[in-house]
């Protein structure tokens, strides 16, 4: 092979690497933004239907504080309930995503089963049960993406990435950083129009509602079951496996 023909097979290569990274980061940002948008429809829902967030834990954390200081040791109880279901929800996440060997498909049908519990839970007296699935669920969504080319993402508290995009947006005024902070805005975006749809869903159906996220988490779970699984370790920051060392002939 010449030179010429060895630097146009390498330049090749290059570029095949860089459409392959590139449609790995698009298929990437869309399952964050999806993702989402299952969380702002649920917390959306939630709020309607039992005035008290499933995924926005900031919130929860000032209703918690505020109880406390007017002694209503119901609410007090309700809401330190809700922020430790949520912290219980990431962690059996991580953990369910590492029994499952990443396989996202399997997480999100796991995920869908609280939100279907929590829609149909009869009468008032389930709404208690039912804000404790779905913010079980919402702890859970967490895990099914992390970063996108090495870009961390929350699915679920888009307090963070309006930070991180604010600090970004300063670095980039004085030369400083690169245009990535911009991916900060997906989660935003996802989150705005799911809660959208989660309110005119709720406006109608009441906590019946909550079926909706449930049958997208459903739908998700489907479609991530065509990403390539290579790229799906990626995004839930998985290593790759290992291949085993074959003995050498006798």
């Amino acid at each position: 092979m010449s030179p010429q023909e060895g630097r146009g097979a390498r330049e090749a290569r290059a570029g095949t690497r860089g459409r392959k990274r590139a449609a790995r980061r698009a298929v990437g940002l869309s399952f964050v933004a999806a993702l989402s948008a299952l969380a702002g429809m649920t917390d959306a829902i939630g709020f309607l239907a039992a005035g008290q967030f499933v995924s926005f834990m900031s919130g929860n954390t000032t209703q918690l504080a505020i109880a406390l200081a007017a002694g209503d040791g119901r609410v007090v109880a309700l809401l330190a309930a809700t922020l430790c279901l949520y912290v219980l929800g990431n962690a059996f996440g991580i953990v369910a995503l590492r029994l499952l060997g990443g396989r996202q498909p399997a997480l999100l049908t796991l995920l869908a089963l609280p939100l279907a519990t929590a829609a149909l839970l009869p009468g008032p007296g389930g709404a208690p049960l039912a804000i404790f699935c779905a913010v079980l669920s919402m702890g859970l969504v967490n895990a099914a993406v992390e970063r996108i080319d090495g870009h961390a993402f929350g699915i679920t508290y888009v307090t963070g990435a309006l930070s991180r995009f604010g600090r970004g947006l300063g670095r980039r005024m004085l030369g400083e950083s690169s245009r990535a902070f911009v991916l900060d805005l997906v989660p935003f975006a996802g989150m705005m129009a799911g809660a959208v749809a989660g309110a005119a869903a709720s406006s109608a159906r009441g906590r019946e509602a909550l079926l909706l996220p449930a049958g997208l988490a459903l739908g998700l779970a489907v479609a991530s079951a065509f990403i390539p699984r290579g790229w799906r370790r990626r995004y839930v920051g998985l290593p790759r496996p290992r291949r085993t060392k074959r003995p050498p002939a006798r």
